[in-house]
């Protein structure tokens, strides 16, 4: 018998087809249900046509209290603004843990949320450190112990994870200049005019450029990492691919600095990680990790110009995995005190 209960309230989308797929096959946690708002009373397989068979659930509309009901973990696979209705019901009526995989947690400024989310915080009290910023590789020990657990996002998951041992080192001061490409399945399951396949499959467009809602997520996990005075601008640009985002981070630092400076900033901070790695033998790449929940991350360094060097870092994930339901999971084994690779520890598929 397995010994946790998990509820997905938000079930209908491509992140939580994920969630659903990964825990339907955990050893330690069972899915008890999934809510949503639409497919009532269908099958988990009328929207997730891999769970085939897989499970007997059915969609069920239920208020927040009554989908966490005799669960351990809640999951939450809402959009922005709608999930911070939500958490505040599940934090006074229940016991459950929760992990939130909308951006409606991942800030501590009210100012910021408003400016990129555009409005009001429906919860703006729970913006003060309710939360713990669900990024593994940094904020392992407080997620073990967090109630709560904002998911990063999935721009946001690469390009920290890029410029995180440069911030580590105390070499990443200054702004940074990021390019950020992803696949349609970011978009989400409904499809709109500049997403659905005619007009994505043959094209590359920006989107949001200059003003992305993951930018001061990057800037505040960044500063508080050890970059100094750090600024990012960020163009996301919208490829014909299903899954993956790649990205390119441009930075200075000192012209004293080293390629083998470098590298043992990137072996330091990643040192027993299981699900980032730095390839030996060729830079970052999408296909080597879509399907799965590994990050690639590498560099290169230029010449000297003017004092300084620029440094290229680059690095992939899979948006829906790691960038999405997948470091969800992470997040759920270390609330749960079990292995923190519980049914995320499959390389994915190549090409």
């Amino acid at each position: 018998m397995k010994r946790f209960k998990a509820s997905i309230i938000g079930g209908s989308g491509y992140g939580a087809a994920e969630l659903i797929r990964r825990i339907l096959i955990h050893p330690e946690v069972e899915l008890v249900r999934v809510s949503s708002i639409d497919y009532i009373g269908e099958p988990l397989s009328a929207v997730h046509p891999h769970l085939e068979g897989r499970t007997d659930l059915r969609f069920e509309k239920l208020e927040p209290e009554d989908a966490a009901a005799g669960c351990d973990v809640v999951l939450l696979g809402l959009p922005h603004k709608v999930a911070a209705n939500v958490v505040p019901r599940l934090l006074e009526k229940t016991q459950a843990k929760i992990v939130d995989l909308s951006g409606d947690f991942r800030l501590r400024d009210l100012a910021a949320y408003e400016q990129y989310y555009g409005g009001k915080h429906p919860a703006p009290d729970l913006l003060k450190g309710a939360a713990v910023y669900g990024l593994p590789e940094l904020n392992r020990d407080a997620i073990r112990s967090a109630r709560l657990v904002a998911s990063p996002g999935c721009f946001a998951t690469t390009i920290i994870l890029g410029l995180l041992p440069l911030a580590k080192a105390g070499l990443l001061e200054g702004a940074v200049e990021t390019v950020g490409i992803t696949g349609s399945s970011g978009s989400g399951i409904t499809p709109t005019a500049t997403t659905h396949h005619p007009v994505r499959a043959q094209n590359l467009r920006t989107y949001k450029p200059l003003s992305h809602q993951h930018m001061p997520e990057i800037s505040e996990t960044l500063t508080a990492a050890g970059a100094k005075s750090f600024g990012i601008h960020f163009v996301p640009v919208s490829a014909p691919l299903t899954r993956g985002i790649f990205s390119t981070s441009f930075a200075r630092v000192d012209a004293s600095v080293t390629p083998e400076r470098l590298a043992e900033a990137y072996a330091a901070a990643f040192e027993g990680e299981r699900f980032v790695r730095r390839p030996k033998k060729r830079l970052p790449e999408v296909a080597a990790v879509s399907g799965s929940n590994y990050a690639e991350v590498g560099f290169e360094l230029g010449p000297v110009e003017e004092g300084h060097r620029t440094v290229a870092c680059f690095s992939a994930i899979d948006n829906l995995i790691k960038g999405g339901a997948g470091q969800g999971i992470q997040s759920m084994n270390l609330v749960l005190g079990l292995d923190e690779g519980l049914t995320l520890e499959d390389p994915g598929g190549y090409p």
